[in-house]
């Protein structure tokens, strides 16, 4: 909880309007906006992914200081989650609004039986057992917000191409393109499973050409550095890190090991064995469902060495800074990237990935060994039951080859690109 500045109730009650509106600061971005007119609005400005925003509290004294720290406590963990709190009001607000158009059309005498959202809710149960509880979750929120206030009411069997594609382009309106498509194509698979299930006769989707009438998505390459120099100046700004020492640990040990994002923010020290060298990721938390194997070179050991007395007794590597329950944020280590002056263009946390690609094939690596440890899914499903131990020797010595030149690089030794990989 944040550091409070304002001792009580009182010097709120009787702070008097100014000239101009002025705040009163709570600690933590909480605090208290005085209007020229005498109302005092209770406001909180936090940043969410690299922008600052602003979330309103409500208004004193039907917000009490108790009450509007509570919900800044509240409204921090979200944040901490990843989840932006003024979107996450939003959603909300649609959603109730969705429910209350739903309950008139109810009343109106609309049928709701195999209506739309009847059999897509189906569909996502079914669907659930197959996906993780973040994924299955993020699907419903999307229906929720996007799809039901539209399409829900009506009969699954009764929708028509173009009741779905003017759904489709207000999400498309508001920029979100990605979403549109995954939208189109898990709408289209409610409608495969209504046909499957005897509710409907045909899909509506199928006469809706993506490629003709929607907005094409425009893949970007994540952002990151290859160049050697430019490598070894953003390792020695780890180094240098000023913020949070959990962070400047995730911050120097993600380029060693180059896992996603995600996988590096829920390790778990029983996961690791420091002695063996190894990070043994299991096939859950991993975006290809099967379980991986990170060699650890001497310097992800001393990282995690180092770490260990700090957070060791808990069960993540990284935990929030608010709560040793949950993992660090996703966008902590990304938020330090842009507190070190290194832009959302320049590298991101999924950034190290692409970066140890790119150079570890110019250092004359076998694609193969590169691929495996980058844990890139296998088309092959018997051959991936066996992925996590595949060219293990390899890949032991290209993590500690790799970490060596990374540490060359930040070291700021001239290094000869001299291709000694794998190829001996």
């Amino acid at each position: 909880m944040a550091k409070h500045l304002i001792t009580s109730d009182i010097s709120i009650r009787t702070a008097k309007p100014k000239g101009k509106a002025y705040r009163i600061s709570d600690g933590g971005g909480l605090y208290l906006l005085v209007q020229k007119s005498g109302a005092k609005w209770w406001r909180l400005d936090y940043a969410f992914e690299g922008k600052r925003k602003t979330l309103s509290l409500g208004v004193y004294p039907k917000v009490t200081l108790k009450m509007a720290r509570a919900v800044a406590d509240k409204a921090g963990k979200t944040i901490a989650d990843g989840i932006d709190p003024s979107s996450q009001r939003k959603d909300k607000k649609e959603a109730e609004a969705a429910a209350i158009e739903r309950e008139k059309r109810l009343k109106a005498g609309v049928a709701l039986q195999d209506s739309f959202e009847e059999v897509a809710r189906a569909w996502h149960e079914n669907r659930s057992v197959k996906l993780s509880e973040k994924h299955a979750g993020r699907i419903l929120h999307q229906f929720i917000k996007d799809v039901f206030p539209w399409l829900g009411h009506i009969h699954v069997g009764e929708i028509e191409a173009p009741e779905v594609l003017e759904m489709l382009r207000r999400v498309e309106s508001r920029g979100a393109i990605e979403t549109t498509h995954r939208i189109k194509a898990n709408v289209s698979r409610v409608f495969s499973y209504a046909i499957a299930t005897g509710k409907a006769k045909r899909n509506p989707c199928e006469d809706i050409k993506s490629e003709d009438v929607l907005t094409p998505v425009v893949h970007k390459r994540m952002a990151t550095i290859t160049d050697p120099k430019r490598v070894g100046e953003l390792l020695r700004a780890m180094v240098d890190y000023k913020g949070s020492f959990i962070t400047r640990c995730a911050l120097q040990l993600a380029p060693y090991v180059f896992v996603r994002p995600g996988e590096l923010r829920h390790a778990e020290w029983i996961e690791l064995d420091l002695d063996a060298a190894e990070w043994r990721i299991p096939a859950h938390k991993m975006k290809v469902k099967e379980k991986h194997i990170v060699p650890l070179s001497s310097q992800a050991v001393a990282v995690l060495l180092e770490l260990q007395p700090l957070t060791g007794s808990g069960k993540h590597v990284f935990p929030s800074m608010r709560s040793g329950s949950r993992p660090m944020s996703e966008n902590t280590v990304n938020a330090a990237l842009r507190r070190m002056g290194y832009e959302k263009s320049e590298i991101c946390g999924h950034g190290f990935r692409a970066m140890a690609s790119t150079l570890l094939h110019e250092r004359g690596w076998k694609s193969d060994v590169i691929e495996r440890q980058l844990a890139h899914r296998e088309t092959n499903k018997v051959k991936a039951a066996y992925n996590h131990a595949q060219h293990m020797p390899e890949r032991k010595k290209m993590m500690q080859e790799w970490a060596n030149y990374l540490d060359e690089l930040r070291d700021g030794a001239q290094v000869i690109p001299i291709y000694v990989g794998a190829k001996g």
